[in-house]
């Protein structure tokens, strides 16, 4: 699997996993025995990379691979290595010997700037997991970071399962709309595309109906979050979260949520007016606006004023046309190209997984990018980038070539026919290479941090950045071809789907803005003063606008204050910078390669190798205040005033 000779079976994680802990064990001894100097960084980045190489493998194993041993194994393999890293970040006499160094003027002045960074962010981990305490309070955080860890895992798995009603519950016209088990019915989502107003206030309730077990299960996760920040010395588990962020602070975060909030209220109002009227249109008897109807209603607007029915954009979106498109983007822009490369034996998970080798015209191969684009049974259905190899220079001067997997969920191709994406599928194709690009360019001397291994709120901007390429018709233009005439996609076609996402976006970013604030209340001080429940439904009322729905709570369905705690702001930040680049240095032309070559030198080269902020300013020449990126996104929601006259 992945080319590593272990992993031929799932029994292989156990061997892999031994041979890394057995590496580990030497690395720590050679760290502190080693004086203080840069041979210090390369050991710490070394033990990382023996312990990453294995765990960052098994995370995307344990949730995307089909046969159960090798999920189980993998999952088997992260507890046991995440158990060893938390140990590692306990270890008071493998921090001496990094502490030895940063206290060593004389040596750290000599350093280079990626060196020291790097020592200091393994300092950082030693911090917050509490290497200052004495030995009872150090064990106690290695104990809750056990238990936040199982309660996680428990969390993510309790937002996915479907809830069960008897089924004369629900009138039996319906019904059908839901799986039925016995007498009851299974509600496993919010069905928010039925216009069935019912089936969706159903689905809605059901679904979000409080559960005792989740809900014990998120009290328990946030209150150890925040007694383990408050052990290691931090006000708020926000604050920790937040420390080498862009935003830096909670107080930031705060500032930045607030001020587009106010920007957002009147354009989210004229939003939510537009829905009422089309729901009293569409159903007189009932016309509140209520949550469940918010993506229903904005998808009929935006359909009825720019009729983009993704049936009409399919055949120009093959999937060998989009990736022809990627391909000749990345020539134009970066000097790079992408290669089908042959698989061995047992290498792919599932025979429709694609190898692609990125080269560079003159830098040859950078790296390769595992393709698994198509739904099957088991797999999740989302689209998302994975680390299983970061690069970085290896001991006898050679790179070791990074490996990601980019996973998306389309549906497999009719014999003969080719794979169609909407537009909404290419998109995310294009988002989910910006991350791959950016793994494949943060070519960085340490593993501990290759490309995407940086800032949360910087990690999402080059992939939304390949959005707006993705919305733009000189680029769309290079690639779409209708599949079977070969007719090129007509330019109003783009412009008017690029408008229609104008459509209610001030309160779809209004939504998103209700989350981010949820999530930095959620993380803030403790002990919370109302419950989770309550402090939902405040929120939702005071910042999102509609109203909330009795015994609901949406916040047990929230999968993301797992791997976003505190950070779900994220998006926004990082689409707020994304769109400040875009207009700044490709809008003009998104081919430039002396732009191209900007991009890479100032924001992918680094991965987290240097502070976001730095790279931002880099790229921009300017540093940007909070002003500055409300702005970015409040102009994103004006119409285009050409596509509006044309249209018209």
């Amino acid at each position: 699997l992945f080319g590593v000779p272990e992993l031929s079976c799932p029994e292989g994680f156990q061997e892999a996993q031994d041979k890394a802990l057995q590496d580990s064990e030497q690395l720590v001894q050679k760290a502190c025995s080693t004086p203080p100097g840069p041979e210090t960084v390369k050991i710490f980045d070394q033990l990382s990379d023996s312990l990453c190489r294995v765990a960052d493998l098994a995370d995307f194993v344990k949730v995307a691979h089909p046969d159960f041993a090798f999920r189980e194994a993998a999952e088997e393999a992260c507890r046991n290595i995440g158990t060893v890293v938390e140990k590692l970040n306990t270890d008071v006499e493998l921090c001496q010997s990094l502490r030895r160094l940063l206290a060593d003027d004389t040596v750290m002045s000599s350093l280079d700037p990626e060196t020291r960074r790097v020592a200091e962010l393994f300092m950082f981990d030693f911090e917050i997991s509490g290497i200052h305490l004495d030995e009872e309070k150090r064990k106690k955080a290695v104990d809750l970071n056990v238990r936040i860890l199982d309660l996680c895992n428990e969390f993510l798995i309790g937002t996915h399962i479907p809830n069960k009603i008897d089924k004369h519950v629900l009138p039996e016209h319906i019904r059908y709309n839901f799986t039925a088990e016995g007498n009851y019915l299974q509600v496993a989502g919010l069905h928010a595309d039925c216009p069935d107003d019912l089936v969706r206030e159903a689905a809605y309730k059901i679904f979000l109906h409080s559960n005792s077990q989740q809900l014990a299960r998120l009290e328990e996760l946030l209150a150890s979050r925040n007694s383990l920040a408050q052990l290691v010395g931090y006000d708020t588990f926000a604050h920790r979260a937040l420390q080498g962020t862009m935003a830096k602070t909670p107080e930031t975060v705060r500032q930045f949520l607030e001020k587009l909030s106010e920007q957002l209220s009147k354009r989210t109002q004229k939003d939510f007016e537009m829905m009422t009227k089309m729901k009293m249109k569409l159903n007189p008897h009932n016309s509140m606006l209520m949550p469940w109807d918010h993506p229903y209603y904005s998808g009929v607007l935006r359909a009825e004023r720019y009729n983009i029915d993704p049936g009409l954009y399919c055949p120009f979106f093959s999937l060998g046309a989009c990736m022809e498109g990627l391909n000749s983007l990345f020539s134009q822009l970066l000097g790079i190209s992408l290669y089908a490369e042959q698989t061995k034996r047992g290498e792919i998970w599932s025979e429709d997984v694609r190898k692609l080798a990125v080269v560079h015209e003159t830098e040859g191969l950078l790296g390769y990018i595992y393709c698994d684009f198509f739904q099957r049974p088991d797999k999740p259905h989302q689209d998302c980038h994975f680390t299983v190899r970061g690069g970085r220079l290896k001991e006898n001067g050679e790179y070791q070539l990074p490996v990601v997997v980019l996973m998306l969920s389309l549906p497999s191709s009719a014999r003969g026919a080719p794979t169609l994406l909407s537009p909404g599928m290419m998109e995310n194709l294009f988002h989910e290479m910006g991350h791959a690009m950016h793994s494949m360019l943060g070519r960085t001397r340490y593993q501990h941090v290759t490309g995407t291994r940086c800032a949360t709120d910087f990690a999402e901007v080059p992939s939304i950045l390949m959005e707006y390429f993705a919305n733009d018709y000189r680029v769309v233009n290079q690639f779409a071809r209708h599949y079977k005439t070969g007719q090129p996609l007509p330019k109003n076609m783009v412009s008017r789907l690029c408008e229609s996402k104008k459509v209610c976006a001030a309160a779809d970013m209004q939504l998103q803005v209700f989350y981010a604030v949820l999530d930095q209340i959620y993380h803030g001080k403790h002990p919370l003063k109302k419950s989770t429940t309550e402090i939902l439904k405040e929120t939702q009322e005071k910042v999102y606008g509609l109203p909330y729905v009795h015994n609901t709570a949406w916040q047990l369905r929230f999968s993301h204050l797992v791997g976003y705690g505190a950070k779900y702001y994220s998006y926004l930040m990082s689409r707020a910078v994304a769109s400040m680049v875009w207009k700044q240095c490709f809008a003009q032309n998104p081919f430039d390669r002396a732009m191209g070559e900007r991009y890479r030198r100032e924001m992918l080269a680094h991965g987290g190798a240097k502070e976001p902020m730095l790279m931002v300013q880099g790229m921009l020449q300017k540093s940007p205040s909070v002003e500055d990126f409300v702005d970015a996104l409040v102009s994103d929601l004006d119409h285009d005033f050409e596509t509006f006259i044309m249209d018209s």
